[in-house]
């Protein structure tokens, strides 16, 4: 069988070959701590199972209008407004199945081959294959780690061309937990206002778990007129701990949301019928509110004491995660030297030697931009970051 030449654009996640040894070393009863995880290890909270159980037992198991039912998308809506400040309609909304599909069908959307799409690095690794496959050429903006890993409003100017047609912003940040001010987003804003043909993706599905005194703004009410030609994206996956459940939605211009909702109706039609109600009492409910800041309370936490645990290993260097729940430590000290029989190249191969030999598993960042970094999650317990990173200490000793 001959395979589509689009699939030769996608690279195959170089972090598959380090997650498949974890599972296989979990397998052979081998203790391995995780800190891949880029879920909450939270359960969904009970009054939204129960919103689900109850959907089910009145029979909501039968298609529903595309992308979902009018109750969900005014729900969405009202959230934009009274949270995001964002005046979106029941006719600016759509939905998908979790964050990723949303951003892939946007995508879809809005490029035309040879667009290009401007990424600030480090960047989630789903950004760019989806890009490729839309036709559209990834433009990547390095943030220095001594600024943050935040671009600059210069970095942005350069980056601009006659084929730019999207920019891409994601803060708080997958993978490195960093996250602009609302002064900083402004600024980015003031930019890209100059230059009206340029749409806006804002990818803001880790907006209620920010940390310190830092203050979430939406980038669509930032400078006249971007509200016009920018997509915000959210999910319920991070706020609510639903990952497993798929829910994920997009506000934004019409013309947008109905070319998206255009490919959902040949796609997948609709997000499952009766997670529909779940989602609504997410967004409705007082106790939504109060179990995602319960939630945000123990990963800030988290992330404090992991953050300090990593700049106090030797030779690492780590930005103080400001929101999401990773870290993102730079190992760079540690390339060209040995562990053990494994020459270390880059983050690849230092992770892989890390679960080989101390069996701890982190994600490499070279499919982020930085291949001198890898991210933990502190989506764990305390007792697992103490034990792990105990462990990371211990192999860098025998690094040499």
């Amino acid at each position: 069988m001959q395979i589509a030449h689009r699939m030769n654009l996608v690279s195959e996640s170089i972090t598959l070959k380090v997650s498949a040894m974890a599972n296989a070393l979990k397998k052979q009863g081998v203790d391995v701590v995780g800190f891949g995880a880029g879920e909450p290890d939270f359960d969904t909270p009970d009054f939204i199972k129960e919103a689900c159980k109850q959907a089910l037992d009145k029979g909501a198991t039968k298609y529903t209008p595309t992308p979902c039912i009018p109750e969900l998308k005014a729900a969405i809506a009202e959230k934009f407004q009274k949270e995001n400040g964002l005046p979106y309609k029941p006719e600016n909304i759509t939905t998908g199945a979790g964050g990723k599909h949303c951003l892939y069908m946007a995508f879809m959307a809005v490029l035309n081959p040879g667009d290009e799409v401007i990424i600030p690095a480090p960047y989630w690794v789903s950004y760019p294959e989806q890009v490729k496959l839309a036709g559209g050429v990834c433009k990547f903006i390095t943030g220095s780690e001594a600024n943050g890993f935040k671009i600059t409003l210069q970095q942005l100017e350069q980056a601009i061309t006659p084929k730019t047609k999207v920019f891409l912003i994601n803060s708080p940040s997958n993978p490195a937990g960093h996250a602009y001010t609302p002064e900083e987003l402004k600024a980015l804003a003031e930019v890209i206002a100059k230059y009206p043909d340029i749409v806006v993706f804002s990818d803001e599905i880790y907006e209620k778990l920010i940390y310190g005194d830092l203050k979430f703004a939406s980038f669509a009410n930032l400078a006249p007129g971007l509200i016009d030609r920018t997509l915000t994206f959210n999910c319920h996956s991070k706020s609510f701990a639903m990952t497993g459940w798929r829910i994920g939605y997009i506000g934004g211009p019409k013309p947008a949301i109905d070319a998206i909702n255009k490919l959902q109706s040949q796609m997948t039609s609709h997000i499952t019928s009766f997670t529909q109600q779940a989602a609504i009492a997410a967004l409705t409910d007082p106790r939504g509110a109060e179990s995602v800041e319960a939630m945000r309370k123990q990963f800030e936490k988290r992330g404090e004491h992991m953050w300090r645990r990593l700049t106090e290993l030797p030779n690492v260097t780590c930005v103080k995660p400001q929101g999401a729940f990773y870290c993102f430590p730079n190992i760079g000290a540690y390339v060209g030297k040995k562990a053990g029989n494994t020459e270390i190249k880059e983050a690849v191969s230092f992770a892989a030697a890390l679960l080989e030999q101390a069996h701890v598993a982190v994600v490499p960042g070279n499919d982020s931009g930085f291949d001198t970094h890898v991210r933990l999650s502190f989506a764990t317990s305390m007792e697992n970051i103490d034990k792990g990173i105990d462990r990371i200490a211990e192999f860098l000793k025998k690094i040499g």
